[in-house]
């Protein structure tokens, strides 16, 4: 139900999309908490998040690492990933409204009126700025480099069939900026960080492309682009599984030049275990597993991965 008419308001017209997708990963409850939670996906953080805390435990092979480097990755993380969230649901507020799985959103329905969104964005920023300084100054001079990057990918449905490429390059600065703020310079060799990016980039891209397959009928309906508009259901789904066979890879990779050991491959075994399930869980005209690929097994994929690496760089 509509609890008022935000700036930008359109209609909702039903355009082909199943209600049998629904938003997920929401918080109940109309407290303000609830609100602002479900507005930036707060329980997406588990996807990204640990990736961030991967890059600080191989850094600790190259630096010591303090408790408050590590609260600060965190605190910039989770602001960056503010920044990131809310400005998408401010640009898109006028799709989100007109898309019956998401016209339930905070801003379409009132919740949250764009100026008070504007004005969390900025906040998030500025504590991101100012987390990233307190790290170290390149992570000071780099911080807005990956605002303008995080922003950029709320435009890239409008031009580019690829925007789970951009939104996978842009959560895998969480592990690049996790070793940066450990050593205050970038990787030896130079190519080990452009590895974890490869790793998180595929992976992001992969399980984005499964998030746009409800949205198929919308997204053509209105000149929106993505993978799954411009090969459809089947197409993109194999191209989620190419990306995904990237990510195991590069995974072992890094972990082999980082200095990891035995555990650290044990978890990328398992890792690969939780992506291979999650493609079984989802195929072409059948999404009703979609939540559990894309929510849960994601989450359950990144927390294994920064679980193993922490115990193998406890016990190395």
């Amino acid at each position: 139900m509509n609890c008022g008419t935000p700036s930008g308001w359109i209609p909702r017209r039903d355009i082909g999309v199943s209600r049998s997708v629904p938003e997920a990963q929401t918080i109940a409850g109309a407290g303000a908490f609830a609100r602002w939670s479900s507005f930036v996906k707060l329980p997406h953080t588990l996807f990204a998040l640990p990736f961030a805390l991967l890059g600080v435990i191989a850094a600790s092979w190259v630096a010591p690492v303090t408790p408050r480097t590590v609260v600060l990755v965190i605190v910039a993380f989770s602001a960056a990933r503010f920044v990131a969230m809310g400005f998408n649901r401010i640009v898109d507020r006028e799709f989100d409204a007109r898309n019956p799985r998401t016209s339930a959103r905070e801003i379409p329905r009132g919740a949250i009126s764009v100026a008070q969104a504007s004005a969390a964005v900025v906040f998030a920023g500025v504590v991101f700025v100012l987390a990233a300084g307190a790290l170290n100054r390149l992570c000071l001079v780099l911080s807005p480099v990956a605002l303008l990057w995080v922003l950029g990918y709320s435009y890239t449905k409008r031009f580019t069939a690829w925007p789970h490429l951009w939104l996978g390059l842009s959560l895998a600065i969480a592990p690049v900026g996790g070793w940066i703020a450990v050593t205050g310079a970038w990787s030896e060799p130079w190519w080990l960080l452009f590895v974890i990016t490869a790793a998180v980039m595929s992976w992001v891209a992969g399980f984005d492309i499964f998030y746009a397959l409800p949205d198929e009928a919308f997204d053509r309906s209105t000149g929106l682009r993505s993978v799954v508009v411009r090969f459809g259901q089947r197409r993109a789904i194999l191209i989620a599984k190419l990306l995904h066979g990237v990510t195991i890879p590069a995974l072992a990779f890094f972990g082999w030049h980082a200095g990891f050991g035995a555990w650290y491959f044990v978890g990328v075994a398992a890792a690969a275990g939780i992506l291979a399930y999650e493609h079984r869980l989802v195929r072409p005209g059948d999404l009703s597993r979609l939540d559990t690929a894309f929510f849960t097994m994601n989450g359950v994929m990144s927390v294994v991965m920064v679980l193993f690496a922490s115990v193998d760089r406890l016990l190395g």
